[in-house]
């Protein structure tokens, strides 16, 4: 990722937090946004981080997203609960909607929370990462509008619809899986096209269904598996997209108005989280030491074996050390914003310093 620039995650935090209180969010609400996104960026997961607040700004200020949902929790079993987002910004509502079920999995062994009426809720490792925080397995999932070509076709139809599971591990990180059902996410189709670079070959289609590497002919992205083992990618997708929109009351691909068009009209967007305690299973008592075990044993094997999130962690050991990348043109767009909403900009520093 080029840049002329990096900022402290702090000192980014500072701004964003700003930024949105600017826009009428509670500062407890702004806090959370600001901190998930810069964390995102620390993982070194660009598509979802610090570059994407000038979206949920401009949604705001549309009356897309409301900074002040009336969000409602229907407790609807033992283990189970239904969150109204109210239009609310996503990752404000799915913070609350998975520290739920983390709240039930501790009375009931497991939890599922549904989110309807919602929006974009970011990197959805986020939420499995925080019930394995503290000791519980995290599963998450959520959707969006079309942006996926189905398997033999090249018409968008579902989204990237993510999945993350996260397990806790001793004395480390959890052992994270976030993934796009698709090659990749479509917010890096969109920081390349802001940055002017080329996509990867064989992720994305042109309006013709060719492959295609320049990001503004791109139409569509390939399901996970690309040309000859998409189905897998695929037939992933159309079953998060049934846990996240129909079970959830919200609408489904097609019928999910576009992230980045038609920026007056509510996105509808649902999510979905299961919460497992282990203890209440035979091998939960030493799960997260044989988590540990697992990955030393894996560390010894031959060539340069790694768990799943320990990249994001070498990234995020060395963004707080070096600051997180801001391309241009995202400095371009936090001046605009902090113009339009008389905040600060934050300090920035060349990337090469430490």
């Amino acid at each position: 990722m080029n840049a002329d620039r990096r900022v402290t995650a702090t000192d980014w935090e500072r701004w964003g937090t700003a930024c949105l209180m600017a826009q009428d969010f509670p500062a407890d609400d702004a806090r959370c946004l600001a901190q998930s996104l810069a964390q995102t960026s620390l993982w070194g997961i660009d598509s979802h981080g610090i570059a994407r607040l000038p979206h949920y700004l401009n949604r705001v200020a549309h009356g897309s997203i409301l900074a002040r949902p009336d969000i409602r929790v229907d407790r609807t079993g033992p283990g189970a609960a239904q969150v109204h987002g109210g239009r609310g910004q996503g990752i404000v509502v799915a913070h609350r909607a998975n520290a739920l079920a983390i709240d039930l999995a501790r009375e009931a062994g497991v939890a599922a929370v549904g989110v309807s009426d919602s929006s974009h809720c970011g990197a959805i490792g986020l939420y499995s990462r925080a019930a394995a925080r503290q000791g519980l397995i995290g599963i998450a999932f959520t959707h969006s509008d079309s942006i996926a070509a189905p398997f033999g076709g090249h018409e968008p139809f579902f989204g990237t619809n993510p999945i993350s599971l996260a397990f806790p591990r001793a004395q480390g990180r959890p052992l994270c899986l976030d993934m796009a059902t698709t090659a990749i996410p479509w917010n890096r189709v969109m920081n390349a096209r802001r940055d002017g670079v080329a996509l990867p070959a064989g992720v994305a289609l042109d309006e013709q269904g060719a492959d295609c590497t320049h990001p503004h002919a791109a139409r569509a992205l390939r399901p996970l598996g690309g040309e000859e083992y998409g189905y897998k990618g695929y037939g992933l997708a159309m079953m998060i997209e049934l846990l996240c929109g129909p079970l959830n009351g919200n609408p489904y691909g097609p019928h999910i108005s576009s992230m980045y068009e038609a920026l007056d009209q509510p996105r509808e967007l649902g999510a979905f989280f299961i919460v497992i305690d282990p203890a209440r299973f035979a091998g939960g008592a030493a799960l997260a030491s044989v988590v540990a075990g697992m990955a030393m044993e894996l560390s010894r094997t031959p060539g340069s074996t790694r768990m799943p999130g320990d990249p994001e962690a070498e990234h995020e050991k060395e963004r707080q050390r070096l600051g997180l990348p801001v391309p241009p043109a995202l400095w371009d767009e936090m001046q605009v914003w902090s113009r339009r909403l008389d905040t600060a900009l934050p300090p920035t520093r060349q990337p090469h310093m430490p």
